[in-house]
């Protein structure tokens, strides 16, 4: 597929709902194999740091999937099309040719990959963690978010769940989704909807802090928002739900299902005034944890980046990702003629 003087089909030319039930099988292996994990190790032997890149910190659970995600791809997806997988911790950051050898010029896709996204909570048997994936035909250093043409996630459920969820589309095609039934594999299709409220009160809108640094800046615009939409504690003290789910993948799963409404990931903005103030910056969104975001995209998510913009980023795993999730237009309507102007009073744009 990646001789010398040959020309490969380019990814349009492929079945590509073929691809995506590739992928699908891929990260349901990798949901078993991890599933097996916590059930036979402890929390204290999973959370070990097994090392740290560029991007974020490894940890064992992290690392022990690595081998069956690389084998599982070579003997599912490389047979249909060469790609060049981009996928934190693995091959030093680079890109790394499927077929072994094949040069990244020559491959047909790029394939953005994160393991396990919510690796925090999930190692501790919390909360679901999600496996996600993008394919994009290859552009080289020009390959973007916006490049996705399938796109898949998988549920990586805690050792407690009967069912996990796995989600797909493919562009123009809308948003698909299962649930799996863990015991008998039997599959129930669904169809992600966002909810159709036309406000954030009285339900779940969050701004993403879950690390040390920034965390007072970042509440204090969230306080200052949901008091021009929502009114003060006096009108009504619980007018706005918060859920800090540490895995992007899930937050985009609650806006596509309709369980959240607003979802504020501006860390990224943050981090750069910090860097012009001279400040460390703590850790943010990548890459690969909207590698799934073609799904909740076409489900009827609307995703802006910090800036109110369309969200795009380079398929990397080190850029910082700022991004802003409603669940439809009435509520970006309702949210983002009030947020951007804090955010530029902030100099966070």
């Amino acid at each position: 597929m990646c001789a010398e003087n040959s020309y490969p089909m380019p990814l349009e030319q492929h079945d590509l709902d073929d691809l995506r039930q590739r992928l699908t099988r891929v990260g349901e292996m990798v949901r078993n194999h991890t599933l097996m994990l916590l059930r036979e190790n402890s929390a204290e032997t999973l959370s070990t740091i097994a090392y740290e890149t560029a991007a974020d910190k490894i940890y064992a659970i992290d690392s022990a999937v690595e081998e069956v995600l690389l084998s599982t791809l070579a003997s599912e997806l490389a047979p249909a099309i060469s790609f060049a997988l981009i996928c934190e911790g693995i091959n030093d950051e680079e890109p790394l040719p499927f077929p072994s050898g094949c040069p990244l010029e020559s491959c047909v896709a790029r394939l953005i990959i994160d393991p396990i996204d919510g690796t925090r909570p999930l190692m501790y048997n919390k909360r679901s963690g999600w496996w996600l994936a993008g394919l994009a035909s290859n552009q080289g250093e020009a390959t973007t978010l916006n490049s996705i043409e399938v796109a898949v996630q998988v549920e990586i459920p805690t050792t407690r769940a009967l069912y996990a969820d796995t989600l797909w589309a493919i562009r123009d095609g809308g948003a698909h989704g299962e649930t799996v039934n863990l015991l008998d594999s039997q599959r129930t299709p669904f169809t992600p909807r966002p909810s159709n409220q036309s406000t954030i009160c009285g339900g779940f809108a969050s701004f993403f802090h879950p690390f040390p640094g920034g965390r007072d800046i970042l509440a204090a615009i969230e306080e200052e928002l949901f008091l021009q939409i929502c009114g003060d504690l006096a009108t009504n003290r619980s007018a706005v739900f918060d859920d800090q789910y540490l895995s992007t993948g899930g937050q985009l799963y609650d806006l596509m299902t309709g369980r959240d409404r607003l979802l504020v990931d501006i860390r990224g903005l943050l981090f750069e005034r910090f860097k012009r103030e001279g400040r460390t910056p703590s850790h943010a969104c990548h890459p690969y944890d909207l590698a799934s975001t073609l799904i909740a995209i076409e489900a009827g998510v609307i995703i802006t980046d910090g800036k109110g913009r369309k969200l795009d980023a380079t398929l990397d795993t080190t850029s910082d990702v700022s991004w802003i999730g409603y669940a439809n237009q009435e509520i970006r309507a309702e949210v983002e003629p009030l947020l951007l102007p804090i955010l530029a009073r902030e100099d966070l744009l």
